[in-house]
């Protein structure tokens, strides 16, 4: 224990950057959106003022959304078709993914803000509903010390290319599977 503590300290000490940096959460498994929501508050905690654009999941009601909605530190900006395949509408899709994506660029272009959550990004590019150039290009160019979490499955080699962090959450085992619903608290 001495020397992983030796080891420990030293690396602290080299981490000297302070940046804004860029999360991305991916992979099959549960809990993306749960973890990054758990950055927010964090990010509370600490006073921050916080941007969250919620793409795909913009009809669905959850736990989150009724607690984030009474904090006046937190933006939300939420697509308002919600699930895609719910839909059917690739040209609707695309105008409300745009609309949503607005808003989360004035968020990714305000120093006031400290974190931003661009929650289930990953489909918007996937599905080229959203530029993945432009996105990169905004990223990129955001407020120095601002931190930005991105969520979703199967993200794009380039989105793990500028992340700062990437993890990727395994699915071992799914309640829904074993044919329970979702429940509030834990899925919504």
């Amino acid at each position: 224990m001495q020397r992983k503590k030796i080891h420990i300290d030293k690396n602290i000490l080299t981490a000297d950057i302070d940046k804004g940096i860029i999360i991305l959460l991916t992979g099959n498994g549960k809990g993306k959106s749960s973890s990054a929501l758990g950055m927010v508050c964090r990010a509370l905690g600490y006073g921050m003022q916080i941007g969250i654009a919620k793409f795909l999941k913009g009809k669905q009601t959850t736990g989150e959304d009724i607690f984030l909605s009474k904090q006046p530190n937190v933006q939300i900006a939420a697509m308002k078709t919600g699930f895609t395949w719910e839909t059917q509408d690739k040209i609707l899709d695309t105008k409300m993914a745009l609309e949503t994506w607005d808003k989360a660029e004035k968020y990714l272009n305000d120093k006031s803000i400290g974190l931003v959550v661009l929650d289930e990004l990953t489909y918007m590019l996937n599905y080229k509903y959203l530029n993945k150039e432009k996105i990169i290009n905004v990223l990129m160019n955001r407020p120095k010390n601002q931190h930005v979490v991105i969520t979703g499955r199967a993200a794009d080699q380039d989105l793990i290319d500028i992340a700062d962090t990437v993890s990727e959450i395994k699915d071992v085992k799914h309640a829904f599977r074993a044919n329970i619903k979702a429940q509030k608290g834990i899925d919504l």
